[in-house]
């Protein structure tokens, strides 16, 4: 009882009715259509060895740290043993050469950030941009458990952020995929407006508590609502994790159409932008401007590496071509 009450404030259980069965795939996910591209995304590479034109590649931004270390001995220095081990201090004390002896970690915990808020309830082509966030978080879960590392998520929505930490199973994989399922059915074009909605930050809170060093960071979502605290814990979290932001975006924000009227919803209240308006239409393409140069300099400053995702189009290619693999797969049947 006490579990199921739990699970409820974190938001991993909703009322059963609230998950549509029958929704366009392109509107609401469901775990079977997740579990559906645990194939596809075989191909995916999350290694630190990352292919020439991958923008995970430390050319591009600071290369993957891959696992950590965990200190396994300390002892006297033999023949052959690399010098930069070398622990000067406890060989200054004793007199006689000590060297630090490190094991690789065996697994990786990678921790999933997935934003499932109404501001990502929004597509004007192809995919919502809160869909094509969920199947981008599954494809990379199936594709950090086949590789033998940890995996666990932070799935928020505008009032509940559900918390699932980094585990080696199959069951978390599932349990993931459940989370994401009920916050993306949470979302509907009639929801009430809340007020205020979830900023970032809050999840980003949750991944300092959870990932304190040596864990991959993936955060999926269109970053609205963020402020000088949110670059502070992208500061923070990056300091001693591989941090990567997955801008989503929908096509409107770089290809406003002409001399068409937009309505725009909360849920409660709608406004129409007239795009033949020549200061509406700026105000739009400031507005999406401003968003990505915030992202960049956080990539300048923190070495922080960006994979952008477009709603317009299916998930998979793009993370192939962002992460330097050919594309050769056939269109997904809707």
């Amino acid at each position: 009882m006490r579990d199921h009450a739990a699970r409820t404030r974190v938001g991993l259980t909703v009322r059963q009715d609230t998950v549509r069965a029958d929704d366009d795939p392109r509107i609401h996910v469901t775990r079977s259509g997740l579990r559906a591209l645990e194939f596809q995304g075989r191909s995916l590479r999350l290694l630190p060895e990352q292919p020439a034109a991958s923008v995970l590649n430390g050319r591009h931004a600071s290369r993957l740290r891959g696992r950590g270390l965990n200190f396994e001995e300390l002892r006297g220095y033999l023949p052959g043993d690399d010098p930069r081990t070398i622990d000067w201090n406890v060989t200054a004390r004793t007199g006689s050469p000590h060297i630090r002896v490190f094991t690789e970690e065996r697994d990786r915990p990678v921790l999933l950030l997935v934003d499932q808020r109404m501001s990502m309830f929004f597509g004007t082509r192809h995919n919502m941009k809160s869909v094509t966030a969920a199947e981008a978080a599954a494809l990379i879960a199936f594709r950090v458990l086949d590789q033998g590392d940890r995996i666990g998520g932070i799935v928020f929505g505008d009032e509940t952020v559900g918390e699932l930490r980094p585990r080696k199973s199959r069951q978390a994989l599932d349990r993931f995929l459940l989370a994401l399922e009920r916050a993306n059915h949470a979302l509907a074009a009639d929801a009430p407006a809340v007020d205020p909605a979830m900023s970032l930050n809050q999840p980003l809170a949750s991944a300092l508590r959870i990932a304190r060093r040596n864990h991959l960071i993936v955060i999926i979502s269109d970053f609205d609502e963020i402020d000088a605290l949110t670059e502070k814990l992208i500061g923070t979290l990056s300091r001693h994790n591989d941090v990567v932001l997955c801008p989503v975006t929908d096509p409107i924000s770089r290809d406003i159409p002409e001399g068409v009227k937009l309505v725009v919803s909360d849920g409660s209240l709608q406004a129409e932008l007239d795009t033949s308006s020549h200061q509406t239409k700026q105000s739009l393409k400031t507005f999406a401007s401003e968003r990505l140069s915030k992202l960049l300099s956080w990539q300048r400053r923190f070495g922080v590496p960006i994979l952008p995702l477009d709603s317009g189009e299916d998930t998979l290619p793009q993370i192939l071509r962002l992460t330097g693999h050919r594309v050769s797969i056939r269109k997904r049947r809707r």
